[in-house]
């Protein structure tokens, strides 16, 4: 019989936000966060992967031990990525909405840091924020952390490779008396180091069901081609899904905008997120990802850190992951909340190697995903191409006795019998390119 929040210890006015968010049942991780980090002291390692509630774990026991007639800062949740920072600080006042005296603050970078100086200045219990802008406003002196009692790392394989740095400040700067609570999806040796280093000796260890949990509904598949395909087998599995919203995954933030540029030559609903965009344009891409105005996010996986979307369908790995734990969080943007989803990974001969490595590491299994044709990616390419020509938009400049010049050529023809014209024209086109003498330009030593 599954367990209720209130099973677990969850007191009557957070049950009444999560009734509202139609939450009712703790997940596997929940279940077995919540009462430790009520009832324990401890220190609190928790191996989770990224879809399995870890907010919910730690943000509903820490918004009910908060003293609401304190008005110092009692939790601070430190996270990778603004998105992230933003979706957690949104969870947490959804799960709070009739606690209205408990005050949870967002400070993240890429916006001005003087609102948010302003805003320290008023009582705050719960600081939810990203390293460098934390570290900023610890180095200004204005954030009092004195009395803070509960740290938390989520998703902390990340920081400690990309934002070790800022996170050994935050650490050196907080009050050595506060309760340590770090989620990660994965153990890498760094976060073996950081909990040595600056966790207490008395350290509980907590993990979902790791063998299934994280990979729950996810189906891994992968494909190998040669780098002259590789574009057109991606265009050609989109195609497929069109109307379905996916993630790619892309190693550089010029592979990102080099792939971005060429869905929107082939006319997809896409856009581009990575680090170095500016602030205001990534909050507008996000939104119109989540709002689904558009159906395919091209990103780093830095940047697509926070991504909370439950009907992402598929996710590809156009550029395989240096790491195991960066596989893990890119899949788990797929499968949410009990869906099904694809993980695609494109390859190229030289990388299939690492199949099986993924394999034994991460304990799941791949099949092959079926590329497509020469015939089938000629004819989606042929699709792209009358797309291309549909949204194409009228050219005001031309004159309109040229206009009326082509209009009595194809006067007589009916649409069929023009359609036909030009496709055969284009199909004529393909075919000469395809089979024109290459000239080699390489000189003789």
């Amino acid at each position: 019989m599954s367990m209720s929040f209130s099973d677990i210890g969850i007191n009557d006015q957070l049950q009444q936000g999560l009734s509202k968010l139609e939450i009712s049942v703790p997940t596997d991780i929940q279940e077995k966060t919540i009462p430790v980090v009520l009832n324990e002291d401890a220190d609190l390692v928790v191996m989770a992967k990224t879809g399995t509630g870890k907010t919910a774990a730690f943000g509903l026991p820490l918004l009910q031990l908060i003293d609401i007639e304190s008005e110092n800062i009692q939790s601070l949740i430190v996270v990778p990525t603004r998105e992230l920072g933003q979706q957690i600080h949104k969870n947490l006042e959804s799960f709070a909405v009739f606690n209205p005296k408990i005050s949870i603050a967002s400070l993240c970078g890429g916006i001005p840091i003087k609102p948010q100086i302003e805003r320290l200045k008023t009582t705050t219990h719960i600081v939810v924020a990203t390293p460098g802008r934390l570290v900023d406003l610890m180095k200004r002196e204005k954030i009092r952390l004195k009395d803070l009692k509960y740290f938390v790392l989520d998703e902390a394989d990340e920081m400690v490779s990309a934002l070790k740095e800022d996170v050994d400040t935050i650490i050196k700067g907080i009050p050595k008396s506060r309760r340590t609570l770090l989620f990660t999806a994965t153990m890498p040796g760094n976060i073996k180091q950081l909990v040595q280093n600056y966790m207490s000796k008395n350290i509980l260890h907590i993990e979902a069901d790791m063998s299934t949990l994280g990979h729950q509904g996810i189906d891994h598949k992968y494909v190998i081609v040669a780098p002259i395909e590789k574009l057109e087998v991606l265009l050609h599995f989109l195609k497929s899904k069109e109307g379905e919203r996916g993630i790619i995954f892309c190693k550089t933030k010029a592979a990102v905008n080099k792939l971005a540029k060429n869905l929107a030559i082939n006319k997809f609903s896409s856009g581009a997120l990575h680090g170095s965009l500016a602030q205001p344009i990534r909050d507008r891409i996000m939104a119109q990802f989540r709002e689904g105005a558009i159906d395919i996010l091209v990103a780093t996986d830095l940047a697509a850190r926070g991504i909370d979307v439950k009907e992402i369908s598929y996710v590809v790995n156009y550029h395989l992951p240096d790491t195991y734990e960066a596989f893990v969080h890119r899949s788990g943007r797929t499968a949410r909340a009990g869906a099904k989803g694809l993980s695609l990974t494109i390859l190229q001969k030289e990388e299939a190697f690492e199949i099986p490595e993924f394999e034994d590491e991460l304990g799941i299994t791949f099949s092959k995903f079926k590329k497509a044709d020469a015939q089938s990616i000629e004819e989606n390419n042929t699709l792209l191409w009358a797309r291309k020509i549909f949204k194409t938009k009228p050219n005001r400049t031309i004159s309109e006795a040229l206009k009326n010049e082509v209009r009595t050529v194809f006067h007589h023809l009916t649409k069929e019998e023009l359609v036909e014209k030009v496709l055969a024209n284009y199909m004529a086109q393909i075919t000469a390119k395809n089979t024109r003498p290459e000239v080699s330009k390489k000189k003789k030593k």
